[in-house]
Formats: C-alpha cells, structure tokens, sequence
C-alpha cells in the first residue's frame, strides 16, 4: 500500500507519511518544496491505475474541487493524469474527522451539530451552485479543524448535475449508511440526494446512532429504501421538536418532499437558532407505510390454497376386512360431526361476543371507555391508527380511555373553512398507520379554531424569504409584494399589510413589501437633440415626455434639448414623466461686478473694458490709486474680460455670465502692478449685511457667499464658515491678503428657508 513515503514525485513533492486510506486511494502528508508549504497528496492506488472506471472517478474529483473555491471545502493545488502515477494536490488539513470527534464524544450538542452544519450545508450550496454534487457527504469525509471549522473532503465520487448518470456500478453509490434512497435504487441523483445524507449525520450527532444499522450493506441499502428511522428524540429527548422536525425533512424518502436546495435548509436551521423553541408550522409527514421494493429477477410463487373436493374418490376394498373399515369410518364420521358442532359452538359465541362489543361501541362509546378490559382487547386487535377526521377534540377524544397509553396527542390550533371549531381536520400520521405492540405513538391533530388571533411578526429589514418563513410560523398566508425602491437593499423587507404588530386572524393574509429595483428604468441621455427625437428616445423607454416644454436662454441653437429632469442616469419607475428644457437661441446675460486698483498717477486717464475681445465699456478716469468698481454685462461661460487704461492691459479676469449673479475667477494684474494688500477681517458668526460691510470696508470686494443646512435657529443668516480665514482679537499673523483675493463665505440656513 505505501509505495511512496520518502520519495519525492515530480521532483517536488516530498512524501512524509501516511494520513489516510480510501478504497481506492492513499492520502499522504508532503512537503512542497517549491512553494514551500505542507500538503496532501491524495494518490491512486496502483491496483487501479489499469481500471478506467477508477480512473474516470479520479478525474471526476479533481475536475470537481478545482472549480470550488469556499472556505468550508478543501482547496486543490495540482493535479497529474499520468499513465503510471495519478495523483491530486490538497490543501493539508489539520484535525480529526467529524466521525472521530462524533464516536469521542458519544453524541454532540444542539449548538455544536447546528454549528457543523450550517457549514456542511454552506459548502453544499457552493458546490450545487457549480453544478456539483458530492453524493457521499459523511462524517469520515468531514474535517474538524480545531478553531471548530469544518472542511468538506473527498469528491471521488461526486459528479457535474448535467452528466449521466442512468447506470452506477455498486462501488459509484456512496457510503451504504448515509446514501439517499435514490441513490440506493441507482436511480438518477440530484443536490437532495446529498441534502439526505447531510440529515444523516445530523441525526447521528444529535442521538451517537446511525439511522440504519446491520452488519450487512444490503440490509442498511434496503432500510434506506423501506424503513422509517426512529425519531431522534425518541434516542435523545433533549432534543427540541423544532431541530428534529428539519432532520426529518431532510430525510424524507421521497427527494420532492425534502428541502429542494441547502439554503432552503439553512434558512431553517437560522429560524431554529433564532428561537430554539420553534415549532414549525406543519410538523413534517413520516410515512409509516412506505412502498416495498421487490427485485425483478425474484419469482413469486402464490401459496397452494386448499379447496373442499367435490370428487368422488375409489378406496380398494380390503377382502375380509370390509364391515370392520366401514365401522371405523362410521365412528370417525360421528366424531367429525361432534368436532364440528363445538367447533361452531365457540366460533359463533366468539363472533356474538365481538358483535356486542362492536355494537356497544357504537352505541354507547362512553361505557367501553370505561371498562379498560375491552379497551385493551379493541387495541390490540386494532394495531393502526384510528381515524379521527371529524371528531370533536374535547368530546370525542381528550381524556379518552381508549386512547391512553396508546397515542401521545400534539395539538395544533389552526383556521379550516368549512369545518367548525374543536373538530379535527388533519391528523399526521395518518389513519390506518401500523402501530407496533407497546409502542406509544405521537398523533399531531390539526384541530379547528376559526377565532384564533394572531400578532403580525416585526420582520421590517430583514430579507423578504425569512421574513416570509417568521410570518408564516405565527399562522398567516403569506403574499409577496416586489416594490420600486433604490434606497433600501434588494430584498429588504419594507413593511406589511396588516402592520407589524397588528392582531390579526390566525391564517389571515398578510402583503409582505420588500425593496426591488427589478423593473427600475435607467433614464438616458437626451439633451443635444431636438425635442421630437428625445420624446421618440425618451418614450422608447417606457418614460412619458411632458408635452409642455421649458425655454431657457442659451448660446445653443434655438429648439435644442440642454436638460431634462429627471437627468440622465437617473432611474425611475416606467411611465415616470420627463420634462425637457430647450435652448430658445437668446445666450443667457448676467451681470458681473469687478473691483480692481487703480494705478497711482495723479491725472485723468480712458479706461476701456473688453468682453471676449469685444468692447463693452469706455470713460475717462481720475488715476489716484484708489479701488474701483464696474459693473459688466455678458452672455456665455468662461468668457475673458480685459480692463485698458490709456490703451495698456491692466487687469483680467474670467467671468461666467451663465451664473446670475456672475462669478468673477481668475483675476490678474499685467505688467507686475503692484496691488494693496490689507488685514483680511474675521466675519464668523456676523449676519450677512454684516460680513459684506467689514469686507467692503477692508477693502475685499470678491465675495461669494453660499447657503448650508442647520438645525440650530440661533445660525439661521449667520456665517458659519469663511475662507480663507480671517484675523481676529487683533492678530495679524497669516492674515494679509490682496484685496480681490477671492473671500467664500457660508450662510447657515434652517430647513424650508
């Protein structure tokens, strides 16, 4: 078996010992020497190099955890098809099995096995996810690491969903213990094949018992298809009935009536966690009386019946002993005919007997409740369950003495039209279930109750499957409601109909609101069209235009789309209206206010001021080195205005005439002259008129002020925020400025001002 250990393959992987044997591989610890790390090495047995169904299993497993990438299954570094070694690099994974840690402890506890398999069924899902399915999840194929994580190993025989799988030789089926009863049949295998087997080791360690045991693997493949496992609290009654209720439900027979996918079982497990003491809303059905499986190469041969002959049969006559034989029979005839009588005698005093009973009960059910003899003898003839559809709970069957010792009742109160309230409507198992002799077995009765209330669970936030599963366990019908919303995360509960809280009828209907931005419309953009071609682009996207179009100055051509509100990339809901804004040809005009020094000459000097080149303004000047203001009128963005004196460039600035009022940036002095600086005037916590007029009066003159939200009244005008900012309690330090430097001050404003 070890052919490998102390050798190195491929030149660098270094084989170190031995950690574990499967049937058909051999998995060593290794060094790697060129990535420097331990790893496992899992090699084929040498035996099944020659075999291409081994082959073909040793393939499947490495093509199916290299394309799994989970922190819950074992990673995959390398692998060789080689025609004389095969082999696959892992992940080293340092622990013991769950099936070691599991025969250790005897059997685990409720948050351990639930902390286990969420896990176990979180790596399903990804694998499922992928298209893979394990088919022979077991405790030896599970990893406990000891920070209490779990990594699921071994998919030797697992399989991509979309193969075919119609044939399965009897060393593909899984381990015989824990395999699913399709898989037991050979039948094709899905993801529920694997969510059974993962109900099988959680009943394992929740009880330390396997389901299913025998010595022979044929004998646990035909339990798996015909027998009912013992429910788990009946080995361990600490467990509570909502934990059993999913292991059941993992474990049904049928794959249609078991969890469809492992979230699906997740997100009842997370139920269970959030209130242990759950019960789920309809406890799951265990059929007591499942279908058999006969082989079809068995013959069944049917029994001889015996008939009463009607032929007339010859005896030889026996010379000399002929009137002796005709005595004999005569006195064995008589003795029939005695036989007979008293054989009668009993049988119909028998049949009187039990016609009294019967009759009785019928009639008066109340005197052979009270006499135990008979009760005792009506049970033991009758080993299945009664049907009690139709009975009233309270008259016909609490307390009744027929029923005691024999069925432990869970009741479960519900609304049913049609029936009135007290009398049972469904019952699990059902009638005619086979009852073993001795055996006490729990009946759930689903008794009426049309008044029930119920209070509508707080599920506001959470995602709407959970929330769906939260109001559906206190009773109600559940419908969902998808609603346009781009705030909240897709899925999140927004509200109910009734509210969260409300009282409400138990199976009432409860409109669960959850936040989808499913059918939201992202709007496009339609400005740099005309008005007929963005109605057509708009409309196009199931958006409704505004017939009524807003005209706007601008330097665009006249008729030209320049807005739309909403804008582009906004997204709304289909049929959202749109309003567009159209250029009407005329460029937008503001005014600009410009401060600028005048240079110190003592005389009288032209000014000129031109606006993108154009002249706009000419005066004569006194040139005493004073500030001076204009006041500038122009159209367009980003347009240079230059200042002349005595035909010279003074000063420029850029200015936007689109803002209104403009905004002045950009200002400059040509030819080196030489501007006056000043002391720059705290104006934090002024009112408006206040801060302008310190400005003003320091000689600043390009101001721009801008609102901000408060909450706070006592800000309400005032400035909360200058920059750059200014000097205060008399320091001068960091705070001389040119005077048009540009001053950005911030007004507080209260909500709606």
């Amino acid at each position: 078996m070890d052919n490998y250990t102390g050798k190195r393959i491929d030149g660098r992987y270094e084989i170190q010992e031995v950690i574990g044997v499967g049937g058909m591989a051999v998995v060593y610890k290794a060094y790697d020497n060129i990535d420097d790390r331990i790893v496992a090495v899992k090699i084929l047995k040498d035996e099944y190099l020659a075999n291409e169904e081994f082959r073909r299993r040793f393939k499947n497993e490495s093509k199916a955890i290299a394309v799994l990438s989970h922190p819950n299954i074992v990673k995959v570094y390398n692998v060789s098809y080689g025609d004389r070694l095969q082999y696959i690099v892992m992940e080293y994974v340092e622990g013991i099995t769950l099936k070691e840690y599991i025969e250790q402890q005897g059997k685990l506890g409720i948050k351990e096995t639930v902390h286990f398999t969420m896990q176990i069924l979180r790596a399903l899902q990804h694998a499922h996810d992928k298209g893979i399915v394990h088919r022979d999840i077991k405790p030896q194929n599970i990893m406990l690491l000891s920070n209490g994580n779990i990594k699921v190993t071994d998919f030797g025989i697992a399989r991509f969903s979309y193969s075919d799988t119609k044939t399965m030789t009897d060393s593909a089926i899984g381990s015989v213990h824990y395999i699913s009863p399709e898989q037991a049949r050979g039948d094709t295998t899905d993801d529920r094949a694997d969510i059974y087997s993962v109900g099988v080791v959680m009943y394992e360690m929740l009880t330390g018992q396997l389901p299913f045991q025998s010595d022979n693997s044929v004998s646990v493949a035909l339990m798996q298809l015909q027998n009912e496992a013992k429910r788990p609290r009946e080995l361990n009654n600490n467990i509570p009935v909502g934990l059993e209720q999913i292991v059941m439900h993992a474990m049904r027979k049928t794959a249609r009536e078991r969890y469809q996918s492992a979230a699906e079982m997740l997100l009842d497990i997370e139920e269970f966690k959030r209130n242990p003491t759950i019960r789920f809303q309809k406890d799951y059905f265990v059929d007591n009386d499942p279908t058999k499986y006969v082989n079809k190469k068995q013959t069944v041969v049917a029994p001889p019946v015996s008939k009463p002959s009607t032929e007339i049969v010859s005896k030889p006559v026996n010379p000399g002993f002929g009137l002796e034989n005709d005595e004999e029979d005569e006195e064995e005839s008589e003795m029939n005919r005695k036989s007979a009588i008293i054989i009668g005698a009993v049988v119909g005093f028998v049949l009187f007997i039990i016609a009294s009973i019967a009759i009785l009960w019928f009639v008066r059910p109340d005197i052979i409740d009270n006499i135990p003899v008979l009760n005792k003898i009506i049970q033991t003839e009758s080993a299945n369950v009664p049907d009690f559809m139709g009975m009233n709970y309270k008259k016909d069957i609490d307390g009744k003495t027929k029923y005691s010792g024999y069925y432990n009742f869970i009741i479960v109160e519900e609304p049913k039209a049609g029936y009135e309230n007290g009398i049972v409507h469904a019952q699990d198992p059902k009638a005619g279930t086979p009852r073993k002799d001795g055996e006490v077995v729990e009946v759930v009765l689903y008794v009426t109750n049309n008044n029930k209330k119920s209070i509508v669970p707080d599920v506001e936030g959470l995602n709407w499957e959970l929330a769906q599963k939260q109001i559906e366990n206190k009773g109600f019908k559940v419908v969902i409601v998808p609603e346009m919303n781009l705030i909240e995360e897709f899925g999140t509960v927004l509200r109910t109909d009734p509210a969260i809280g409300t009282e409400a009828d138990y199976g009432a209907t409860v409109n669960l609101y959850y936040a989808s931005n499913a059918n939201m419309i992202t709007v496009t953009d339609a400005t740099g069209w005309d008005v007929a071609t963005a109605t057509t682009l708009l409309e196009s996207q199931k958006l409704k235009v505004n017939p009524k179009v807003i005209e706007e100055n601008s330097d665009k051509p006249a008729g030209e789309v320049i807005a739309h509100s909403p804008k582009a990339g906004d997204q709304v809901l289909p049929g959202t209206e749109v309003t567009l804004t159209v250029s009407n040809g005329i460029p937008q005009s503001s005014e600009a206010r410009i401060v600028f020094n005048l240079p110190s000459k003592s005389s009288r000097g032209t000014l000129e001021v031109f606006v993108n080149n154009v002249l706009a303004q000419e005066t004569p000047i006194l040139l005493d080195g004073s500030s001076y203001e204009l006041m500038v009128q122009g159209s367009g963005e980003n347009k240079a205005v230059k200042i002349y004196i005595d035909g010279k460039e003074h000063y420029t600035c850029t200015v936007n005439f689109l803002s209104n009022p403009a905004v002045v940036t950009n200002g400059t002095y040509t030819n080196g002259f030489n501007v006056t600086s000043a002391k720059l005037p705290n104006v934090m916590g002024m009112s408006e008129t206040e801060a302008r007029a310190a400005l003003d009066a320091a000689g600043f003159w390009n101001i721009y002020i801008t609102g901000a939200p408060v909450l706070n009244p006592a800000q309400n005008g005032i400035i909360i925020s200058q920059s750059p900012s200014g000097s205060s309690s008399g320091s001068i330090f960091g705070s001389i400025y040119s005077v048009d430097q540009k001053i950005d001050l911030i007004v507080g404003q209260l909500e709606g001002v």
